[in-house]
Protein backbone atom coordinates (compact mmCIF):
# COMPACT_ATOMS: atom_id res chain seq x y z
CA UNK A 1 0.00 0.00 0.00
CA UNK A 2 1.07 3.34 -0.67
CA UNK A 3 1.55 6.11 1.59
CA UNK A 4 -1.35 7.96 1.79
CA UNK A 5 -0.18 11.68 3.18
CA UNK A 6 3.20 12.47 2.37
CA UNK A 7 2.58 12.14 -1.71
CA UNK A 8 0.94 14.76 -3.83
CA UNK A 9 -2.53 13.54 -4.11
CA UNK A 10 -3.88 16.12 -7.07
CA UNK A 11 -2.13 16.87 -10.80
CA UNK A 12 -1.25 20.25 -9.59
CA UNK A 13 0.14 19.27 -6.20
CA UNK A 14 2.64 17.00 -8.34
CA UNK A 15 3.77 19.35 -11.00
CA UNK A 16 4.45 21.07 -7.57
CA UNK A 17 6.43 18.39 -5.74
CA UNK A 18 8.11 17.26 -9.23
CA UNK A 19 9.81 20.96 -9.79
CA UNK A 20 10.54 21.81 -6.15
CA UNK A 21 12.46 18.38 -6.43
CA UNK A 22 13.94 19.33 -10.02
CA UNK A 23 15.22 22.54 -8.31
CA UNK A 24 16.99 21.23 -5.46
CA UNK A 25 18.86 19.01 -7.67
CA UNK A 26 19.68 21.17 -9.67
CA UNK A 27 20.90 23.85 -7.67
CA UNK A 28 24.99 23.50 -8.57
CA UNK A 29 23.98 23.61 -12.18
CA UNK A 30 21.78 26.28 -12.17
CA UNK A 31 24.37 28.69 -9.81
CA UNK A 32 26.82 27.67 -12.85
CA UNK A 33 23.98 29.31 -15.18
CA UNK A 34 23.73 32.11 -13.61
CA UNK A 35 23.64 35.37 -15.64
CA UNK A 36 23.41 32.91 -18.82
CA UNK A 37 21.10 32.80 -21.67
CA UNK A 38 19.49 29.54 -23.09
CA UNK A 39 18.17 28.65 -26.06
CA UNK A 40 15.44 25.51 -26.04
CA UNK A 41 14.13 24.60 -29.59
CA UNK A 42 11.21 22.19 -29.29
CA UNK A 43 9.86 23.27 -25.81
CA UNK A 44 6.23 23.17 -26.42
CA UNK A 45 6.83 19.46 -26.20
CA UNK A 46 6.66 16.97 -23.50
CA UNK A 47 9.83 17.17 -22.03
CA UNK A 48 9.58 20.96 -22.36
CA UNK A 49 7.05 20.71 -19.93
CA UNK A 50 9.47 20.22 -17.31
CA UNK A 51 12.94 21.61 -18.93
CA UNK A 52 11.03 25.09 -18.93
CA UNK A 53 8.53 25.02 -15.94
CA UNK A 54 11.89 23.83 -13.75
CA UNK A 55 14.18 26.38 -15.08
CA UNK A 56 11.24 29.13 -14.51
CA UNK A 57 11.03 27.96 -11.20
CA UNK A 58 14.55 28.50 -10.36
CA UNK A 59 14.23 32.30 -11.76
CA UNK A 60 11.58 32.89 -8.66
CA UNK A 61 13.69 31.79 -5.96
CA UNK A 62 16.89 33.45 -6.64
CA UNK A 63 17.69 37.32 -6.85
CA UNK A 64 17.38 38.66 -10.40
CA UNK A 65 20.63 38.89 -11.45
CA UNK A 66 21.25 35.53 -11.17
CA UNK A 67 18.20 34.73 -12.93
CA UNK A 68 18.44 31.95 -16.49
CA UNK A 69 16.93 33.43 -19.86
CA UNK A 70 15.13 31.53 -21.76
CA UNK A 71 13.88 31.45 -25.56
CA UNK A 72 11.79 28.79 -26.14
CA UNK A 73 11.33 27.60 -29.66
CA UNK A 74 8.50 25.96 -31.45
CA UNK A 75 6.78 25.42 -34.72
CA UNK A 76 3.30 25.44 -32.78
CA UNK A 77 1.54 24.37 -35.02
CA UNK A 78 -1.63 23.78 -32.85
CA UNK A 79 -1.15 26.96 -30.93
CA UNK A 80 1.10 27.85 -27.98
CA UNK A 81 0.35 24.93 -25.30
CA UNK A 82 -2.16 26.42 -22.45
CA UNK A 83 1.01 25.76 -19.61
CA UNK A 84 3.27 27.46 -21.57
CA UNK A 85 1.03 30.39 -22.36
CA UNK A 86 0.05 31.09 -19.04
CA UNK A 87 3.63 31.18 -17.85
CA UNK A 88 4.49 35.10 -16.03
CA UNK A 89 8.14 35.80 -16.42
CA UNK A 90 9.89 38.05 -18.27
CA UNK A 91 12.89 36.17 -18.35
CA UNK A 92 10.81 33.87 -21.05
CA UNK A 93 10.69 34.37 -24.86
CA UNK A 94 8.62 32.39 -27.07
CA UNK A 95 9.42 32.40 -30.73
CA UNK A 96 7.16 30.70 -33.37
CA UNK A 97 9.75 29.11 -35.84
CA UNK A 98 10.02 26.34 -37.99
CA UNK A 99 13.87 24.70 -36.46
CA UNK A 100 14.11 23.36 -40.29
CA UNK A 101 14.96 27.03 -41.34
CA UNK A 102 17.86 29.01 -39.45
CA UNK A 103 17.17 30.48 -36.30
CA UNK A 104 16.10 34.90 -36.66
CA UNK A 105 19.40 36.30 -35.86
CA UNK A 106 17.60 39.06 -34.10
CA UNK A 107 17.01 36.07 -30.95
CA UNK A 108 20.91 37.18 -30.20
CA UNK A 109 23.30 34.83 -29.10
CA UNK A 110 23.20 32.10 -26.52
CA UNK A 111 25.25 30.46 -24.10
CA UNK A 112 23.54 27.50 -23.60
CA UNK A 113 21.67 25.37 -26.44
CA UNK A 114 19.01 22.36 -26.01
CA UNK A 115 18.10 20.50 -29.41
CA UNK A 116 14.91 18.87 -28.41
CA UNK A 117 12.63 19.67 -31.60
CA UNK A 118 11.33 16.96 -32.82
CA UNK A 119 8.67 14.12 -33.26
CA UNK A 120 9.32 11.24 -30.75
CA UNK A 121 6.39 8.86 -31.19
CA UNK A 122 6.15 6.15 -33.21
CA UNK A 123 2.99 6.41 -34.45
CA UNK A 124 3.17 10.21 -35.34
CA UNK A 125 7.49 10.35 -36.65
CA UNK A 126 5.78 7.04 -39.18
CA UNK A 127 3.31 9.68 -40.39
CA UNK A 128 5.62 12.64 -41.16
CA UNK A 129 9.15 10.81 -41.76
CA UNK A 130 10.43 13.65 -44.17
CA UNK A 131 9.79 16.33 -41.18
CA UNK A 132 10.99 14.05 -38.66
CA UNK A 133 14.82 13.39 -40.48
CA UNK A 134 14.55 17.26 -41.32
CA UNK A 135 14.10 18.40 -37.64
CA UNK A 136 16.51 15.58 -36.39
CA UNK A 137 19.32 16.48 -38.98
CA UNK A 138 18.78 19.84 -40.55
CA UNK A 139 17.72 21.52 -37.79
CA UNK A 140 20.62 19.91 -35.86
CA UNK A 141 22.86 20.83 -38.29
CA UNK A 142 21.56 24.75 -38.90
CA UNK A 143 22.32 25.03 -34.88
CA UNK A 144 25.49 23.55 -34.67
CA UNK A 145 26.47 25.99 -37.12
CA UNK A 146 24.90 29.23 -35.36
CA UNK A 147 27.01 28.22 -32.28
CA UNK A 148 30.33 27.57 -34.33
CA UNK A 149 29.60 30.66 -35.59
CA UNK A 150 29.02 32.63 -32.52
CA UNK A 151 32.04 31.16 -30.87
CA UNK A 152 34.01 32.47 -34.17
CA UNK A 153 33.12 36.11 -33.30
CA UNK A 154 34.20 35.53 -29.81
CA UNK A 155 31.08 34.31 -27.85
CA UNK A 156 31.80 31.31 -26.76
CA UNK A 157 29.14 28.31 -26.18
CA UNK A 158 29.07 27.14 -22.65
CA UNK A 159 26.97 24.22 -23.47
CA UNK A 160 25.32 22.42 -26.53
CA UNK A 161 23.39 19.03 -25.63
CA UNK A 162 21.20 16.97 -28.67
CA UNK A 163 17.97 14.84 -27.59
CA UNK A 164 19.17 11.68 -29.31
CA UNK A 165 17.07 8.63 -28.14
CA UNK A 166 17.48 5.15 -27.07
CA UNK A 167 16.03 4.02 -30.66
CA UNK A 168 19.65 4.63 -32.06
CA UNK A 169 20.31 0.77 -30.73
CA UNK A 170 17.72 -0.81 -32.40
CA UNK A 171 16.81 -4.29 -30.91
CA UNK A 172 19.81 -5.33 -28.88
CA UNK A 173 21.35 -8.24 -28.71
CA UNK A 174 20.39 -9.93 -24.64
CA UNK A 175 24.50 -9.59 -24.27
CA UNK A 176 23.76 -6.31 -24.75
CA UNK A 177 21.36 -5.48 -22.31
CA UNK A 178 21.53 -3.80 -20.14
CA UNK A 179 23.18 -1.50 -23.13
CA UNK A 180 26.15 0.29 -22.47
CA UNK A 181 26.79 3.96 -24.97
CA UNK A 182 29.37 2.19 -26.55
CA UNK A 183 26.97 -0.40 -28.08
CA UNK A 184 27.58 0.52 -31.88
CA UNK A 185 23.69 -0.66 -32.39
CA UNK A 186 21.40 -2.88 -34.91
CA UNK A 187 19.33 -0.82 -36.71
CA UNK A 188 17.47 -1.40 -39.93
CA UNK A 189 18.12 1.78 -42.37
CA UNK A 190 15.11 1.21 -44.04
CA UNK A 191 12.12 -0.20 -41.86
CA UNK A 192 9.27 2.34 -41.02
CA UNK A 193 10.90 3.45 -37.91
CA UNK A 194 13.98 4.28 -39.63
CA UNK A 195 13.17 8.21 -40.42
CA UNK A 196 13.95 8.34 -36.61
CA UNK A 197 16.22 5.77 -35.65
CA UNK A 198 18.67 6.61 -38.74
CA UNK A 199 18.29 10.62 -38.39
CA UNK A 200 18.97 10.62 -34.78
CA UNK A 201 21.93 8.49 -35.33
CA UNK A 202 22.78 10.60 -38.20
CA UNK A 203 22.46 13.80 -35.84
CA UNK A 204 25.29 11.84 -33.32
CA UNK A 205 27.68 11.70 -35.46
CA UNK A 206 27.36 15.57 -36.50
CA UNK A 207 27.48 16.30 -32.83
CA UNK A 208 30.48 14.09 -32.25
CA UNK A 209 32.60 15.96 -35.32
CA UNK A 210 31.35 19.58 -34.44
CA UNK A 211 32.63 18.71 -30.87
CA UNK A 212 36.00 17.66 -32.44
CA UNK A 213 36.59 19.91 -35.22
CA UNK A 214 35.58 23.18 -33.41
CA UNK A 215 35.86 22.69 -30.10
CA UNK A 216 32.30 22.94 -28.87
CA UNK A 217 31.24 21.95 -25.99
CA UNK A 218 28.45 19.26 -27.24
CA UNK A 219 26.88 16.66 -25.45
CA UNK A 220 24.05 14.19 -26.75
CA UNK A 221 21.13 12.30 -24.77
CA UNK A 222 19.83 9.06 -24.96
CA UNK A 223 16.45 9.62 -23.48
CA UNK A 224 14.87 5.81 -22.22
CA UNK A 225 11.15 5.92 -21.86
CA UNK A 226 10.35 8.67 -19.78
CA UNK A 227 7.01 9.28 -19.36
CA UNK A 228 5.08 11.62 -16.73
CA UNK A 229 3.37 15.04 -16.71
CA UNK A 230 3.69 16.85 -19.66
CA UNK A 231 3.23 13.86 -22.54
CA UNK A 232 -0.04 13.98 -24.35
CA UNK A 233 -2.66 11.57 -23.80
CA UNK A 234 -3.12 11.60 -27.11
CA UNK A 235 0.71 10.81 -27.60
CA UNK A 236 0.03 7.41 -28.72
CA UNK A 237 2.73 5.59 -26.40
CA UNK A 238 1.65 2.58 -24.53
CA UNK A 239 1.59 4.86 -21.36
CA UNK A 240 -0.60 7.53 -22.23
CA UNK A 241 -3.00 5.13 -24.42
CA UNK A 242 -3.28 3.16 -21.34
CA UNK A 243 -3.85 5.38 -18.89
CA UNK A 244 -6.69 7.34 -21.78
CA UNK A 245 -8.79 3.54 -21.33
CA UNK A 246 -8.00 3.65 -17.91
CA UNK A 247 -9.41 6.97 -17.03
CA UNK A 248 -12.14 6.37 -19.63
CA UNK A 249 -12.97 3.22 -17.44
CA UNK A 250 -12.96 1.13 -20.42
CA UNK A 251 -10.40 -2.43 -20.45
CA UNK A 252 -6.25 -1.59 -21.02
CA UNK A 253 -6.05 -2.83 -24.95
CA UNK A 254 -2.59 -4.11 -25.68
CA UNK A 255 -1.93 -4.44 -29.34
CA UNK A 256 1.25 -6.76 -28.74
CA UNK A 257 1.22 -10.81 -26.57
CA UNK A 258 2.66 -7.94 -23.72
CA UNK A 259 6.13 -9.62 -23.73
CA UNK A 260 8.59 -6.73 -24.45
CA UNK A 261 10.33 -5.41 -21.55
CA UNK A 262 11.15 -1.93 -20.95
CA UNK A 263 12.61 0.12 -17.69
CA UNK A 264 10.88 3.48 -17.44
CA UNK A 265 12.04 6.73 -16.05
CA UNK A 266 9.79 9.13 -14.44
CA UNK A 267 10.25 12.62 -16.35
CA UNK A 268 11.43 14.79 -13.24
CA UNK A 269 14.39 12.35 -12.98
CA UNK A 270 15.03 12.25 -16.72
CA UNK A 271 14.88 16.18 -16.58
CA UNK A 272 17.56 16.35 -13.61
CA UNK A 273 19.78 14.45 -15.76
CA UNK A 274 19.25 16.57 -18.97
CA UNK A 275 20.69 19.46 -17.11
CA UNK A 276 23.53 17.92 -15.78
CA UNK A 277 24.29 16.71 -19.06
CA UNK A 278 24.08 19.98 -21.02
CA UNK A 279 26.34 21.51 -18.08
CA UNK A 280 28.62 18.73 -16.71
CA UNK A 281 28.80 16.40 -19.99
CA UNK A 282 32.09 15.62 -21.81
CA UNK A 283 32.11 17.07 -25.48
CA UNK A 284 31.36 14.93 -27.63
CA UNK A 285 30.11 12.11 -24.81
CA UNK A 286 26.95 10.56 -24.87
CA UNK A 287 24.55 9.71 -21.95
CA UNK A 288 21.61 7.01 -21.35
CA UNK A 289 19.46 8.89 -19.65
CA UNK A 290 16.73 6.60 -17.84
CA UNK A 291 16.64 4.15 -15.12
CA UNK A 292 18.18 -0.06 -14.83
CA UNK A 293 15.03 -1.34 -13.05
CA UNK A 294 12.77 -2.72 -12.81
CA UNK A 295 13.21 -4.11 -16.59
CA UNK A 296 9.67 -5.24 -17.42
CA UNK A 297 7.04 -6.46 -19.76
CA UNK A 298 4.47 -4.36 -21.24
CA UNK A 299 1.90 -6.85 -20.10
CA UNK A 300 2.98 -6.03 -16.23
CA UNK A 301 3.36 -2.41 -16.79
CA UNK A 302 -0.64 -2.61 -17.74
CA UNK A 303 -1.16 -4.17 -14.54
CA UNK A 304 0.57 -1.97 -12.32
CA UNK A 305 -1.12 0.50 -14.19
CA UNK A 306 -3.95 -1.21 -13.25
CA UNK A 307 -3.68 -1.45 -9.91
CA UNK A 308 -2.65 1.58 -9.48
CA UNK A 309 -6.17 3.06 -11.38
CA UNK A 310 -8.25 0.93 -8.47
CA UNK A 311 -6.53 2.42 -5.70
CA UNK A 312 -7.16 6.13 -7.12
CA UNK A 313 -10.41 5.72 -8.80
CA UNK A 314 -12.02 2.53 -8.03
CA UNK A 315 -10.85 1.32 -11.79
CA UNK A 316 -12.26 -2.19 -12.22
CA UNK A 317 -11.16 -2.60 -15.92
CA UNK A 318 -8.56 -5.70 -17.24
CA UNK A 319 -6.14 -6.21 -19.41
CA UNK A 320 -7.28 -7.57 -22.75
CA UNK A 321 -5.23 -7.90 -26.22
CA UNK A 322 -5.82 -6.45 -29.45
CA UNK A 323 -4.80 -6.68 -32.91
CA UNK A 324 -3.49 -2.99 -33.94
CA UNK A 325 -5.59 -1.88 -37.42
CA UNK A 326 -1.50 -0.87 -38.20
CA UNK A 327 0.09 -3.53 -39.99
CA UNK A 328 3.63 -1.83 -39.11
CA UNK A 329 2.68 -1.45 -35.07
CA UNK A 330 4.98 -3.87 -34.33
CA UNK A 331 7.78 -3.74 -36.90
CA UNK A 332 11.63 -3.48 -35.79
CA UNK A 333 10.04 -2.71 -32.38
CA UNK A 334 12.93 -3.81 -29.71
CA UNK A 335 11.93 -6.41 -27.67
CA UNK A 336 14.16 -5.31 -24.69
CA UNK A 337 15.16 -1.73 -23.49
CA UNK A 338 17.24 -1.54 -20.75
CA UNK A 339 19.82 0.88 -20.04
CA UNK A 340 23.59 0.93 -18.41
CA UNK A 341 23.81 4.30 -16.66
CA UNK A 342 26.67 3.86 -15.06
CA UNK A 343 28.31 6.50 -17.55
CA UNK A 344 25.80 9.08 -16.23
CA UNK A 345 25.92 8.32 -12.50
CA UNK A 346 29.85 8.26 -12.75
CA UNK A 347 30.12 11.80 -14.43
CA UNK A 348 27.12 13.12 -14.42
CA UNK A 349 25.70 12.12 -10.49
CA UNK A 350 22.82 10.98 -12.36
CA UNK A 351 21.03 8.53 -10.27
CA UNK A 352 16.71 7.94 -10.49
CA UNK A 353 14.89 8.16 -7.08
CA UNK A 354 11.06 8.39 -8.19
CA UNK A 355 10.25 4.27 -7.94
CA UNK A 356 7.84 3.32 -11.42
CA UNK A 357 5.31 2.90 -9.15
CA UNK A 358 5.27 6.27 -7.46
CA UNK A 359 5.61 7.71 -10.70
CA UNK A 360 2.73 5.94 -12.50
CA UNK A 361 0.59 7.13 -9.46
CA UNK A 362 2.03 10.75 -10.11
CA UNK A 363 1.54 9.90 -13.67
CA UNK A 364 -2.62 8.82 -13.61
CA UNK A 365 -3.46 11.70 -11.13
CA UNK A 366 -1.94 14.02 -13.53
CA UNK A 367 -3.69 12.43 -16.25
CA UNK A 368 -6.88 13.07 -14.34
CA UNK A 369 -6.92 16.13 -14.39
CA UNK A 370 -5.48 16.70 -18.36
CA UNK A 371 -7.95 14.08 -20.39
CA UNK A 372 -7.66 16.05 -23.35
CA UNK A 373 -5.10 16.91 -25.69
CA UNK A 374 -4.57 17.27 -29.35
CA UNK A 375 -3.02 15.16 -31.92
CA UNK A 376 0.30 15.76 -32.73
Amino acid sequence: MLPSISFPRAGADVVAADLDYCCVQLSSEFERMSGSRLLLTGGGGFLGYYLVQTLLEWNRRVPRPDGIELTVIDNYLRGVPDWLNAIQDDRLQLSTHDIRTPVPADLGEFDYYIHGASIASPTFYRQHPIATMDANVTGLRLLLERAHHQQEKGRPVAGFLFFSSSEIYGDPEPAAIPTPETYPGRVSCTGPRACYDESKRYGETLCVNFARQYGLPITIARPFNNYGPGLKITDRRVIPDLARDLLAGRDLVLHSDGSPTRTFCYVADAVIGYYRALVRGRAGESYNIGCEAPEITISELATRLADQGRELFGYSGRVVQETSADVQYLTDNPLRRCPDISKARNELGFSPTIALDEGLRRTLLWYSEHRAGQES
